[in-house]
């Protein structure tokens, strides 16, 4: 091998995460990006198009348009790309629980561009193990998600080659805290699930064609080194498992293709400003070696722990891109860790624990039976990573060493970030009105969706006949719920490892409930449809291990079920975790629905400072953001607050 390519690689596909408000503004931001040099979209839907329910639905207040892009239909499909050469672009969608609804209607406007389906290229994330993880927006059972991910492989291998089904997902198990090897096993053992999953539904013949299309979604922190042998070893493995358990020979086929956004978890709101080194050192992970480059790559902005970017962050990160793949070498060598003794080190010790972490799931009955086992586990590595950058052990710039600062001048008047208007929530709820009255009578397509739901028959064809109907997400996934029942996924709290616990924050609990005449009793709460919930999951953990009885029911729960439950469980205080930035609706409602129950309320999330004083005026007993790492320190302050409200010392 010479030290020098014969010619320079091509770049890697570049896109920006993004949608917001509604599919019209969306759609200008997409080509506001395009025209900057971006090289294909990556579509973000906001938590109601992503958990099947419709703007006027009971659980989408405070939601819409928030995170992402509402799509209810067709038409908004249509006007998300309006413009857009479907047939020409690569397009990331990350859709999981309704991937299958928001792909058909991808494909139903293409077919109004005059593209047929078999041109389309782009991916789907679709991977709900790791919605059960980590990330929540879960739909339906295990059994019944599978079969529809099962089905769309099915249908996009003969329909639509160029298209990637499913996006297996490391990069949200990083986000709730697993180790590199967890992120392999974890990922590798779910890759395995849809497989097998798939090789009921299509003739054996095929399943090297399956193969081949089964993508997958890294993250990359700021370990950079040992990030970068995390990917060859998933490389190895992969490969592996290909020829060993699924008999695929060809070359092509084996290889391990991903995409990758990098380390969000690690991005602090304290210095801010640091979050660019970050992103550029994680940038180098998944694009320094030529064996194991990512062929796409999002950046995240960085402000993304303050909220959500506006498009001058969004430029700013996709030139943190175009600056590595056209102003630097990086793309003119062969492979930079070939015979490197140290990289080859990682690699082995990453294959070795990996292989034994994918052996656990295996003997618990492969990943779907081990959603509980892969739960606590993530549960107890991000507590032990808390814990590490508590101590210190683990230094975070700016959070827990060099505080010391000048005043940011990043972060002006609006915070810096996006605030989106919240008339959008009003403007979708009428538009979904205008539609339903406008477009006929769809009850016949949902019928026929019924039917082929509780049946064995592929799902994608009555899905793109409801597509052209006019059928609406929400109507699309409730006909399902019908059909296929619903589902609460495990929360990891109470399998979790107990630590040694702060022996003061276990003394001042146990003399407060000893004044109290019971235990403190904490719930811990989720409203609304946000499913991020490692750090409402931490508070639980620490709870319990400071003496509080805990409740906590994990995500998706209305104001008006978590006041119930805070009132019937007869709980002291009430934690709450919102980082969708819907807390100025959600947060509220659940003190209003307490009807004056003295019970005290505190909030943790992405919680910009501008809405901190309206959350206390609504009756807001304190807010934490992520810069407050310190769980013992947050542990002492629930305590005094409900010794102050009970007259009691502590």
């Amino acid at each position: 091998m010479t030290h020098r390519l014969p010619e320079r690689d091509r770049p890697w596909m570049m896109r920006t995460y993004a949608g917001h408000s509604t599919a019209a503004r969306s759609n200008e931001l997409y080509r506001r990006n395009l025209a900057k040099g971006q090289t294909g979209l990556s579509v973000a839907f906001d938590l109601p198009t992503q958990t099947g329910y419709d703007a006027d639905h009971e659980l989408a207040r405070g939601e819409v348009g928030k995170v992402g892009v509402p799509i209810a239909h067709r038409g908004d499909m249509a006007a998300l790309m309006d413009g857009i050469p479907l047939g020409e672009m690569n397009t990331s969608m990350t859709i999981n629980a309704t991937a299958a609804w928001l792909f058909a209607l991808y494909v139903v406007a293409a077919s109004e561009q005059g593209v047929d389906e078999s041109a389309l290229s782009g991916t789907t994330q679709n991977d709900i193990i790791k919605e059960y993880l980590s990330r929540g927006t879960y739909a339906f059972p295990p059994g019944p998600s599978m079969r529809l991910i099962a089905d769309m492989v099915a249908y996009t291998v003969e329909h639509v080659p160029r298209w990637n089904p499913v996006n297996v997902c490391s990069y949200h198990l990083q986000e709730a805290g697993a180790t590199p090897v967890q992120e392999i096993a974890f990922s590798m053992a779910t890759a395995c699930a849809v497989l097998d999953a798939v090789r009921e539904r299509v003739p054996e013949a095929r399943m090297p064609a399956v193969f081949g299309r089964i993508s997958f979604f890294v993250n990359a922190g700021v370990r950079f080194v040992e990030e970068h042998a995390k990917l060859r070893a998933m490389s190895v493995l992969w490969e592996e498992l290909g020829r060993t358990r699924y008999g695929v020979t060809d070359e092509k086929a084996l290889r391990f293709r991903y995409g990758v956004q990098v380390n969000s978890l690690g991005l602090t709101e304290s210095q801010p400003e640091n979050n660019v080194q970050r992103i550029v050192l994680e940038a180098l992970a998944v694009t320094l070696g030529r064996s194991a480059r990512a062929r796409a790559v999002q950046l995240p902005a960085w402000n993304e722990a303050l909220g959500l970017p506006r498009p001058w962050d969004q430029q700013w990160a996709l030139r943190i891109q175009q600056v590595l793949a056209y102003e630097t070498d990086l793309l003119e060598y062969p492979d930079l860790f070939e015979g490197s003794v140290v990289m080859d080190g990682l690699v082995d010790e990453l294959l070795e624990g990996a292989r034994a972490e994918l052996t656990r799931v295996e003997e618990r009955g492969g990943a779907v039976e081990a959603v509980p086992y892969m739960k606590a586990a993530l549960v107890e590595s991000h507590r032990e990573r808390i814990a590490r950058i508590e101590s210190g052990e683990q230094v975070l710039v700016g959070v827990n060493r060099f505080v010391e600062t000048e005043p940011s001048p990043m972060v002006g008047d609006d915070g810096g970030i996006l605030v989106v208007d919240p008339g959008v929530e009003a403007e979708a709820r009428d538009a979904l009105a205008a539609w339903r009255a406008e477009r006929g009578d769809v009850s016949g397509a949902l019928a026929e969706l019924r039917r082929v739901a509780a049946s064995d028959e592929n799902i994608l064809p009555a899905t793109l006949a409801a597509a052209r109907a006019g059928v609406t997400t929400g109507e699309w996934a409730s006909a399902l719920r019908e059909v296929f029942g619903g589902y609460r996924a495990p929360t990891g709290v109470g399998e979790a490892a107990s630590p040694a616990a702060d022996e003061a924050l276990r003394d001042e609990v146990g003399g407060l409930s000893e004044a109290l005449g019971r235990t403190l009793k904490i719930l811990v709460g989720k409203p609304g449809l946000d499913g991020h919930s490692n750090g409402a999951e931490q508070i639980a953990v620490r709870a319990r291990d400071a003496g509080m009885d805990v409740v906590y029911e994990g995500i998706r729960l209305t104001p008006a079920q978590i006041a119930r439950s805070a009132v019937d469980e007869g709980v002291h205080v009430i934690g709450l975790s919102i980082l969708s930035g819907s807390h100025r609706e959600l947060i509220p409602d659940v003190i209003a629905a307490l009807d004056g129950a003295d019970i005290p309320v505190v909030v943790g999330g992405i919680i910009p400072d501008a809405d901190v004083p309206a959350l206390k005026a609504a009756g807001v007993a304190a807010v934490y953001t992520p810069k407050d790492f310190e769980l013992d320190r947050i542990m002492h302050e629930i305590v005094a607050l409900v010794a102050e409200r009970h007259s009691l010392r502590v």
